[in-house]
């Protein structure tokens, strides 16, 4: 496991210019999920794939053991065939990113990332950012958003699916928010049975 870092050249004023992204030891023809978070945290040792004691990983852990699914390493995920993943490729400046940002760091970084697993049935969307940048791949891809607009609350008990993928809008599960907001963290938990449910019955 482990991952790559760039410095990207477009000229973003709300986020940092040094991307990462997940570089895994998985087969990407056994992904059936993608779990796409906000955005890297500010110290890359707490990224997803750079260590297994990182606190992007440690709460992973914690939401899947909330649901019901105790894993304890990347490889665990692998095997159930779970990809980790963000929305945007760098952190933050400040607290909030343009839908600018969030569209040309989907469409140049995230598309092709996601094309590279043939068999995906179902995609998590952790948080806004996320539940953006996958509307912005698909309706590039198809024409149409997969997610509508709304709260995330109002919003995720709804069925959305397009061309075989179901879309699940959810909250991230990353950062200090989530071992505060205890509603939040229950909705996930949720989120995570339900994406489990079906990926055993497709």
């Amino acid at each position: 496991m482990g991952i790559n870092t760039f410095t990207c050249d477009y000229p973003c004023t709300d986020v940092h210019p040094n991307m990462i992204f997940p570089k895994p030891d998985l087969n990407p023809q056994k992904i059936r999920i993608v779990m796409v978070s906000e955005c890297p945290p500010a110290n890359r040792t707490d990224y997803f794939y750079e260590s297994g004691s990182g606190a992007f990983f440690q709460t992973t852990k914690t939401a899947f053991r909330d649901a019901g699914a105790v894993i304890e390493t990347y490889e665990d995920l692998a095997r159930m065939g779970i990809y980790l993943t963000t929305a945007i490729k760098c952190n933050k400046t400040g607290y909030l990113v343009s839908a600018k940002t969030i569209k040309e760091c989907a469409l140049r970084f995230l598309k092709p990332e996601l094309e590279q697993f043939p068999d995906i049935r179902m995609i998590l969307c952790m948080g806004d950012f996320a539940i953006k940048a996958v509307n912005y791949v698909y309706k590039e891809k198809y024409g149409k958003s997969p997610i509508p607009a709304g709260s995330t609350y109002k919003i995720r008990k709804q069925e959305y699916s397009q061309n075989g993928i179901r879309f699940l809008p959810s909250y991230t599960h990353t950062g200090d928010s989530f071992n505060i907001e205890k509603v939040k963290r229950q909705m996930i938990a949720e989120d995570i049975q339900t994406a489990l449910a079906y990926l055993k019955s497709h």
